[in-house]
């Protein structure tokens, strides 16, 4: 069974297109007009192993808020639609990743119930033309259309790439985890039958 998905989205402020293949080999093309953006996705993409093809249009001259919610919201859809019915995924995950001075720890469900929790301090600020709190804006935007309960703690680091790095690469095995199938099963995780 393909576990794959392939999601277009288009607004009078953004465009988007996403392939996604979960059981990939961590492959990306990421193009979103937003240099840092694009590496933070092509770090989520490589450790989560997930096959990321992204092209995203956006109206980036005003600035990268509806861009990176508009690929938070696309992603989401993927990841839910190649999930199908979810049967025999691992559904709860965590991971922590260190990246020098920084440390974050992601914890989620894919439980069809969207819930998103970001704990940790991040100035307004940029890293480059990106602003900082884009960051959270895309995870909140990934956990509401892919309807998963996902919590993202910003333990402690003082620089904002490392910060951010961390958190994208730490959803990204997060997902991949909860993801994966567990072949000790091949029903739905839930006593209700169904996510």
């Amino acid at each position: 069974m393909k576990r794959q998905a392939t999601v277009n989205r288009k607004t009078k402020e953004v465009k988007c297109s996403i392939t996604l293949n979960l059981d990939g080999s961590g492959k990306f093309d990421i193009k979103t007009g937003i240099p840092f953006f694009n590496h933070m996705l092509e770090q989520f993409a490589k450790h989560g192993y997930f096959d990321l093809k992204i092209k995203a249009i956006g109206d980036t001259e005003i600035d990268f808020h509806h861009t990176v919610e508009d690929t938070g919201i696309v992603l989401g859809d993927a990841f839910d639609k190649a999930l199908g019915d979810k049967k025999g995924i691992r559904r709860f995950a965590h991971a922590s990743v260190p990246f020098d001075d920084s440390l974050v720890s992601v914890t989620l469900d894919l439980s069809g119930r969207p819930y998103f929790v970001f704990r940790g301090e991040i100035p307004k600020s940029k890293v480059g033309e990106f602003d900082v709190e884009l960051a959270e804006e895309f995870f909140k935007s990934l956990a509401s259309s892919l309807k998963c309960n996902l919590h993202i703690e910003l333990k402690y680091g003082t620089n904002l790439h490392h910060n951010i790095e961390a958190m994208f690469k730490a959803v990204g095995i997060a997902l991949d985890e909860a993801t994966s199938i567990d072949t000790r099963s091949k029903a739905v995780p839930s006593t209700k039958g169904t996510l």
